[in-house]
Formats: C-alpha cells, sequence, structure tokens
C-alpha cells in the first residue's frame, strides 16, 4: 500500500488502492413477501414499506450502478413482485444497459403480470420451490398450493422463451430430495439449478436446529451433484453451495469483501454482502445521503475488509489468502463473536472443531420451523 502526507498531521497515511469495479448487484426491492420460509436470508428486523425506496431514487441507482460498471441486476426481495412499479425498473435497467434477473417466489404472479415483465424487458427469471413436491414446498412455505402456482409461473416463463432458473434451498427435511428437484428442473425446461444448501444467517439463524442436515446427508448431496453435473453436461447447468459447516475451507465469499458486488436494501442502505447488518460493528451508508461511486470507493463498511491487510495473522500468511478471501465475515462473526476472526469454517482455525460440534448437534434437533408468520405483506399486485 502506497503513503502519502496527511494535510493536518504531516504524517504519513496509507493510500487505498482504488477497488475493482462491481459487476454485479443485488436490488432488494422490498422485505415484503407472501412465504414465511424458516430459511429466510434476510435480516430479523426488516424494512417495512413505508421506509422503501421510492421509484425514482431507485432509477437513480440503477444509472448510478451502470456507470460504476455493474453489468447485472438481480431484482429480488422479499417478493420483488410486490412492488408495483416493477416494470418501470426493468425498462430504466434496459435503457442504462444492465441485465436484470428477476428473483421471484411466484405465488402472486399471474400470467397478464408475467406478460407485463416480459414486455418491459427482463432478461431471466429466477423461481424459488421450497420442495421438489407439493407437500414439502406448502410445509417450508407454510403457504397452501404454492407448489402448483409455481409450476404454472414457471411454464408461463418458458412460453414467453425466457430463461428460467430453478432455484432450491436445501437442508434437513428437503436434502433427499435433490434428484427429484432436478428431475423437476428439467421437466419445466430450466436451463439451470441452484442447489443451495440453507445459510445460517437472519431468521435462519434461529431456525438452525430444524435445518441443519447431518454430515452423511451432505456428502451424499455432494456426489448426486456431481454425477448429474456429468450426465446432464451441455443440458442443465448445476450451481451448489454447500453448508459451511461441514467445509474444510471457507467459501470467498461474495468472490472477496467489497471486489465484486453490492446489494441495496429496501430502505436503500449498500451492503457488501446480504448478511453484513449482523456486524454490529459496521455503518452502512445510504444511497439517500451518497452516490453509489461514493459508496463502493470510500464507505468505511466496504472498507473494513477488503482485500487482505485486515486479516489475522493466521490468514495473512495462507497461501490461500486471495482464493478464500477470508471467508465469510459474517459466519466469523455468528461462530467466532468477531468480524475479523479466521472464519471457522477453515479447518486452521482454532473455533474449527466447535462449528463441527455445532451442527452434528442441530443436525440432531427439533423439526419444527419457527416460521416468519409477520413477514405476509399486503398481497403483490
Amino acid at each position: 500500500m502506497n503513503v502519502v502526507a496527511d494535510p493536518h498531521t504531516h504524517r504519513e497515511a496509507p493510500v487505498r488502492p482504488a477497488p475493482p469495479a462491481p459487476y454485479g448487484m443485488l436490488a432488494e426491492l422490498t422485505h415484503r413477501c407472501p412465504l414465511q420460509c424458516p430459511y429466510c436470508s434476510n435480516p430479523v428486523e426488516l424494512d417495512r414499506r413505508n421506509v422503501e425506496l421510492d421509484l425514482d431514487t431507485w432509477k437513480r441507482v440503477f444509472s448510478e450502478a451502470a456507470r460504476l460498471g455493474v453489468l447485472q441486476v438481480h431484482l429480488s426481495g422479499g417478493e420483488p413482485t410486490a412492488r408495483r412499479d416493477l416494470e418501470d425498473m426493468i425498462r430504466h435497467c434496459v435503457e442504462v444497459g444492465i441485465y436484470t434477473n428477476l428473483i421471484t417466489a411466484g405465488v402472486g404472479v399471474t400470467p397478464e403480470r408475467l406478460q407485463a415483465i416480459s414486455d418491459a424487458g427482463i432478461d431471466h427469471v429466477q423461481l424459488s420451490f421450497q420442495g421438489a413436491t407439493a407437500e414439502m414446498t406448502d410445509k417450508v412455505s407454510n403457504f397452501r398450493g404454492a407448489h402448483e402456482r409455481k409450476l404454472a409461473v414457471a411454464r408461463e416463463v418458458r412460453r414467453l422463451g425466457l430463461p428460467l432458473t430453478i432455484n432450491s434451498v436445501v437442508h434437513r427435511a428437503n436434502i433427499h430430495q435433490i434428484p427429484a428437484f432436478i428431475d423437476l428442473a428439467l421437466s419445466l425446461d430450466a436451463k439451470r439449478i441452484e442447489i443451495a444448501h440453507s445459510q445460517y444467517y437472519g431468521w435462519a439463524l434461529r431456525n438452525r436446529g430444524a435445518l441443519m442436515p447431518t454430515r452423511e446427508q451432505v456428502f451424499w448431496a455432494l456426489d448426486v451433484v456431481e454425477e448429474a453435473r456429468a450426465r446432464l453436461k451441455g443440458k442443465l447447468t448445476i450451481d451448489a453451495v454447500v453448508p459451511d459447516y461441514y467445509a474444510k475451507y471457507p467459501k470467498p465469499c461474495m468472490n472477496g469483501w467489497g471486489r465484486q458486488s453490492l446489494n441495496v436494501t429496501p430502505s436503500g442502505k449498500v451492503l457488501p454482502c446480504h448478511a453484513a447488518e449482523t456486524i454490529p460493528s459496521l455503518d452502512f451508508w445510504n444511497v439517500r445521503e451518497h452516490s453509489l461511486s461514493e459508496i463502493w470507493t470510500d464507505s468505511p463498511a466496504f472498507n473494513a475488509f477488503r482485500g487482505t491487510d485486515w486479516m489475522p495473522e493466521l490468514c495473512r500468511s495462507c497461501e490461500r489468502k486471495e482464493i478464500d478471501w477470508g471467508g465469510c465475515r459474517c459466519q466469523a462473526m455468528a461462530i467466532a463473536g468477531d468480524a475479523a476472526a479466521t472464519d471457522p469454517a477453515c479447518h486452521k482455525s482454532p473455533l474449527h472443531a466447535h462449528m463441527l460440534a455445532l451442527a452434528e448437534a442441530d443436525a440432531e434437533g427439533s423439526s419444527e420451523y419457527d416460521y416468519r408468520r409477520y413477514l405476509t405483506p399486503d398481497r403483490p399486485s
């Protein structure tokens, strides 16, 4: 790191190199959602409707994102179709040259609404399934009839000629359905499926004991995914996210803190990752007061764990430091109580055995869910 003279103290001060431009942005348009999933990754304290950014502010943010270098925006929530101005946002993204991916639960989306979303210029639809069967989807989402509604939306997406990804969050109750999830994606003519093991932040952390699979289940699932990838190569892309609790090395969360992507919450806070608000020491700048470029380059939260200088010695001297980028800061906060600690998912961490013990204990826990009952909003339009 270079140094320059501070004009006030005349002492040398470090000059932080400019970060690379982000190429992805998660736009959390609302936290309103008709489902009550126990693994919800949104924060425990949700943004209410009256603090959501208005359309003009979102348009400005999308324009600033395009100038900053963002190539794709994931329109998410909650349920993004709860925003009646979603089509206006999509049209604006098209105008400024950003690829748009709609991440939806699908249960409140009519064919007419999908047609309007398609006409606005959406590039891709990612549809969540909580199970590969109606019984499982309805149980996990706590929404009767959810599965059949999702099937209808998936078929309509393909009828409109839009690319479709099936997103399946797996955990102890449905991990055995991974082969059926893959068959479901094929039957719906999806070109991609994301098999994402539940990650234990936000509301999901409350349900860790009801969601955690066993070690044997996880490694069985990995074998199933690898076999399916080989068998379906060129026909279906299968992305998989494993639970860190059984890992040897930490995942390079967001490919490094503040390196490639950013999240904007419904109220306008900008986060380096989806769960960053679980770190209480960080102050997140808001697009109401700062430009996206200022936040990306200068905000203390983005610079807190950017690069490698912040790392503890165990990580700083590791040959994988620019592969894992220190792993997950939110997980270090959750398990070690210190966001700057070595990620306990790493087998070199002194807390790695503790993390494994937590997983093994939780895998024998209750199967009763603490549903997000207060998430239910006024219905999507």
